[in-house]
């Protein structure tokens, strides 16, 4: 293994309450009915597609579909400053697997203009060597692009790489790029995706149990 590749939300920074605090707020502004059935239902989606999602079932007037979703994505990136949304661990964790000589991606469905300050938020800025944004693909997660992208950004192969997720859409996203995943289920009870390696906690992860460049389980 060459290189380790992080997806960001639920991974680096606890975020789901901070996406659905601005949703709540942004959409709910513009006369949105967000209940949390249908929020169930946008978790896995870009923000664009969220915003697709609610002025399908609530069109707004006065505001492109655009300047909704960048209203969103400052609302998040303005909450990622205020709260205390870091994952324990983290970047101890990067830290250490840089010393061993990993490289470090992020690969993720959100904006790009969120990553930097998540990076911030959570001081690993410096450790990470590549991201990759759905925003910047023709498909988002559950859909390999991201992944993919960041493979290519860090000239590597996929047995090369290891992915840690949080969510099954993640999960198949790094699996159909070929990558082998870590499951972070911290904040989720709901993985059902194969996975090489679960766990709760960055101080879970023991060098030795990580898979070599030969073919491992899964």
């Amino acid at each position: 293994m060459k290189a380790i590749i992080f997806d960001m939300d639920g991974v680096i920074v606890d975020s789901e309450k901070l996406w659905s605090q601005a949703e709540r707020e942004v959409f709910g502004s513009l006369g949105v009915q967000v209940t949390n059935d249908l929020s169930i239902l946008t978790q896995s989606m870009t923000t664009t597609e969220v915003t697709k999602f609610w002025y399908e079932r609530f069109p707004w007037l006065h505001k492109s579909e655009e300047e909704v979703e960048q209203m969103v994505i400052a609302r998040v990136i303005q909450l990622i400053n205020e709260e205390d949304c870091v994952i324990s661990g983290i970047k101890n964790f990067m830290e250490k697997i840089t010393k061993e000589g990993f490289k470090i991606g992020v690969a993720t469905n959100s904006p790009y203009s969120i990553i930097p300050a998540v990076l911030r938020k959570a001081n690993i800025s410096h450790l990470v060597d590549t991201i990759s944004s759905a925003e910047f693909e023709e498909n988002g997660k559950p859909q390999p692009d991201v992944y993919l992208n960041a493979l290519k950004k860090l000239n590597l192969t996929a047995d090369q790489c290891i992915a840690i997720e949080d969510s099954n859409s993640g999960i198949r996203a790094a699996k159909t790029a070929g990558l082998k995943v870590i499951a972070f289920s911290k904040y989720s009870s709901m993985i059902v995706e194969e996975t090489y390696l679960e766990v709760q906690s960055f101080e879970d992860i023991d060098f030795k149990l990580l898979p070599s460049s030969s073919p491992a389980r899964t």
